[in-house]
């Protein structure tokens, strides 16, 4: 009777290795208050050795009882990957928030400052193509500190700089006003440009909103929503040199 079961048990080895579901018989055995997939098998192993020999289990029902016991191991490895891509992804959220820190990203708005470098970047978005571009940058007074010429422009992306910023207007270290002209087929009409800020510090978020910057002037933007950003230190290094 013994080599019966043996054969039995060979059998059912046999079967479990083809099915990938054959747990390995150097695993450490943990105690659990539930029913893990080795303790399913030891049940389908006892049920088949303790079946009736004049009424078998039909092939059809062991076969549907090694595709559930399949199934559930399935979901139990595509929990564990979700698992892991979940980690990998909070680590890639706090490398980008801690990349970003100290460079500036491009923004909608008017409002803008010096840069570390003593410099203003910006965009504008030119809706049709303008036979005269104009940028100006003017002070909480109204007072307008420079003028821009940026002349004729065909649609799209349009950027522009002021970079030889007085020294007063550096050391006054306020917010500047700028506003964009462009002269098209209504004639003239203002545009609204975009500004590269600093980013002021960053938080990894969550799942549901991402890294959230906080960005001078602007207060906090998902980076998400941020189309490009600007390398404050590489350009110090070379304003330096």
């Amino acid at each position: 009777m013994s080599g019966i079961e043996s054969t039995s048990n060979k059998s059912l080895n046999n079967i479990l290795d083809k099915l990938g579901i054959r747990s390995s018989d150097t695993k450490v055995s943990k105690k659990s208050d539930s029913l893990g997939q080795e303790d399913f098998l030891k049940l389908m192993t006892t049920q088949l050795q303790n079946q009736d020999p004049f009424s078998p289990m039909e092939n059809g029902d062991f076969i549907a009882q090694m595709a559930q016991f399949s199934t559930v191991t399935g979901i139990t490895e595509m929990s564990e990957s979700l698992k892991s891509l979940s980690g990998q992804l909070g680590e890639f959220r706090i490398a980008t928030a801690s990349s970003m820190l100290g460079n500036s990203v491009l923004v909608p708005g008017n409002t803008a400052r010096p840069d570390a470098n003593g410099e203003i970047h910006g965009v504008i978005d030119m809706p049709v193509a303008s036979s005269a571009t104009n940028v100006s940058f003017s002070n909480a007074a109204g007072e307008i500190l420079h003028n821009i010429d940026l002349g004729a422009q065909a649609s799209g992306l349009v950027g522009f700089e002021w970079t030889n910023i007085p020294p007063a207007v550096l050391e006054a270290n306020k917010t500047l006003t700028v506003k964009a002209y462009m002269n098209g087929a209504e004639g003239l009409e203002e545009v609204s440009p975009s500004i590269f800020a600093e980013v002021m510090a960053a938080s990894t978020g969550t799942d549901q909103t991402g890294v959230v910057l906080n960005v001078k002037d602007y207060g906090a933007i998902n980076a998400s929503d941020v189309p490009t950003f600007r390398s404050n230190k590489a350009r110090l290094d070379t304003y330096k040199n």
